[in-house]
């Protein structure tokens, strides 16, 4: 699997090569798999990276991890 940058980079390579419109019908069509393979792909890297990062918060004097989904709900509630 590729890295998340190189994905993201060909990914614009893409978009700006339909954007063009002077790609050939069945181009395009290929061009636009690839792309939403490569979105998909970048969509769950990062799903992963999120599920991995954490916040640190003090409480009681003391530092504690806590999973940044869990502070983003947790802000929105109040």
């Amino acid at each position: 699997m590729a890295k998340f940058e190189d994905c993201l980079q060909r990914l614009e390579k893409i978009v700006q090569e339909l954007e063009k419109g002077d790609v050939p019908l069945d181009q395009s069509l290929t061009l636009f798999e690839e792309g939403m393979q490569l979105s998909s792909s970048c969509r769950k890297e990062l799903e992963q990276a999120e599920g991995k990062v954490e916040i640190l918060l003090k409480k009681n004097g003391k530092l504690q991890a806590e999973p940044f989904e869990a502070q983003e709900k947790t802000a929105a509630r109040k």
